[in-house]
């Protein structure tokens, strides 16, 4: 009877594990980051950039994109510097942030107001701001040499693949393949863009500010990119993006002023793509 007992109990711990061994392994949590969390919550931030957290939700972005402070990143297109604000701060100490931005001598007072712009806004704060690497980098004008061949880890761009399209026939494609060119082997480019629903067309010149996502995809691997993962951390199934005034109709940028005001706050900011890209 006992060694009947003790059969019965080894073979249902054997099952037992065999069961374990054959259940598929459950993938680790990535730990937090809490230098990242810290560069978020940085008072130095720009109170109007903060209140956009909500919709850009720049930890899950960042975090997607395998961000580490020890990293060397390009940030293309800084804009008015909303992710700059983050990227900086976490990579001071022991990374590198190369802003690759608007040429200040460009024959365009547009592109010179917005360099000035981002000059200013660095020197203003250089406890902050002072290891940065401000490079030019200028599609319209052919200008893509804003770091050095196979020297980034992690190239980052934010709602700005449809300016490049609108630039001008294969300036989209030259900046993919510029950035492949600047990454390491095993680097990144991280893509957050307007995306645009497969059912309306997509005209020549991203005029309305939304991308298929199909072709960025395909914008990234004739460059040489794999795509390594796309998220949907960015989306918002509210934005039809059939908007009178395209993507910028929303907030926050409110182009159409009062008209629909309520149905475009309603709506929130727009429907995003978020793909990861790797460099083999």
């Amino acid at each position: 009877m006992t060694m009947t007992r003790h059969l019965t109990t080894f073979a249902l711990a054997s099952c037992a594990a065999l069961f374990v061994a054959a259940a598929p392994a459950r993938a680790a949590a990535p730990a937090e980051d809490a230098a990242l969390k810290a560069a978020i919550a940085s008072p130095h931030r720009t109170p109007a950039n903060v209140a956009r957290d909500g919709a850009r939700h720049p930890y899950e972005t960042l975090s997607f994109f395998g961000i580490k402070p020890t990293q060397t990143v390009v940030e293309l297109s800084p804009g008015g510097g909303w992710y700059t604000e983050i990227l900086a701060p976490y990579l001071r100490d022991k990374g590198q942030l190369i802003l690759a931005g608007d040429d200040p001598a460009s024959e365009q007072a547009y592109f010179q107001r917005s360099a000035a712009r981002m000059k200013a806004k660095l020197e203003a704060l250089p406890a902050v701001y002072d290891k940065v690497q401000v490079t030019v980098f200028a599609p319209g004008a052919g200008k893509f040499d804003y770091a050095k061949p196979g020297s980034a880890d992690l190239v980052l761009t934010f709602r700005n693949v449809h300016n490049w399209i609108s630039a001008g026939e294969g300036k989209a494609q030259a900046v993919f393949n510029s950035a492949f060119a600047a990454l390491k082997p095993g680097g990144v480019f991280g893509v957050v863009e307007h995306r645009r629903p497969v059912g309306q067309e997509q005209d020549a010149k991203a005029s309305s500010g939304y991308v298929h996502q199909a072709y960025v995809i395909k914008l990234a691997e004739n460059a040489g990119f794999k795509l390594a993962a796309s998220s949907e951390i960015n989306a918002n199934p509210r934005d039809t993006a059939d908007h009178e005034g395209g993507v910028w109709s929303l907030p926050p940028t409110f182009g159409l002023k009062d008209k629909d005001r309520a149905r475009y706050e309603a709506i929130g900011e727009s429907d995003r793509m978020t793909l990861k890209f790797v460099k083999p």
